[in-house]
């Protein structure tokens, strides 16, 4: 504000456009989110995993919405006898990302990753300190601005994965507008964009991130930036 320029011009990052962002189907039963992913916009939907019908979920998903791409995110919640058939299977359900199936710091059988689909690190990635453990391990990471501690680490964190040949998806927690619009302008260096944390509040900031059909738009000048 006191430069008189935006946040994406004093960053060196194109302007920002509206862009495709995921869209989370709760953890509930198969036929549930199946239901849920009908009702759900957009064609990027991100499956919460969680228990022993977790390829039943995504297939019952996928047969629900076959013209969407799926990341399905565990939450650290898959063990080493699960992974193998859920990601062997994921291709043809129309997954595009598996995130973070196993805790933080018991990743060491990702060592050896399974299947076509790419493996993402969300709570074992934070800063760029893990880069080049994680990169061992995933090929992607979840940068996510709330555990960087802001947008100036997030970019060098985002450029340094890049160099280190990992794949991109900003993510988000749950929070108002003012939470995601900084994220919003990372868009143009991420391969996946996670920022519907605002969709999940009662009521959002004044000025909100406007969404629709899956996609959001940038940030206005009132909102920030």
């Amino acid at each position: 504000k006191l430069a008189g320029k935006p946040v994406w011009q004093l960053a060196g990052l194109p302007e920002p456009k509206p862009v495709e962002t995921a869209v989370t189907v709760s953890l509930d039963t198969p036929d549930a989110m199946a239901a849920a992913a009908r009702e759900t916009q957009g064609r990027l939907l991100k499956l919460k995993l969680g228990g022993p019908d977790d390829l039943a979920r995504i297939e019952a998903v996928h047969t629900a919405r076959p013209d969407a791409r799926l990341i399905v995110d565990a939450n650290e919640g898959l063990n080493e006898g699960q992974l193998p058939a859920i990601a062997s299977a994921a291709a043809q359900l129309g997954v595009v990302l598996i995130e973070q199936p196993f805790p933080a710091g018991a990743d060491d059988a990702l060592l050896r990753r399974p299947g076509p689909v790419a493996i993402c690190a969300d709570e074992s990635a934070h800063t760029r300190a893990e880069l080049q453990d994680l990169a061992r391990r995933y090929d992607a990471v979840n940068v996510k601005l709330d555990k960087t501690g802001g947008l100036t680490e997030a970019l060098a964190m985002v450029r340094d994965a890049r160099a280190m040949g990992l794949g991109i998806m900003v993510g988000c927690m749950v929070a108002g507008s003012i939470s995601m619009a900084p994220a919003v302008l990372l868009a143009s260096l991420a391969d996946l964009m996670d920022v519907d944390g605002p969709l999940w509040l009662a009521q959002d900031v004044a000025h909100g991130l406007a969404y629709s059909d899956g996609m959001v738009a940038p940030p206005t000048p009132d909102l920030w930036g």
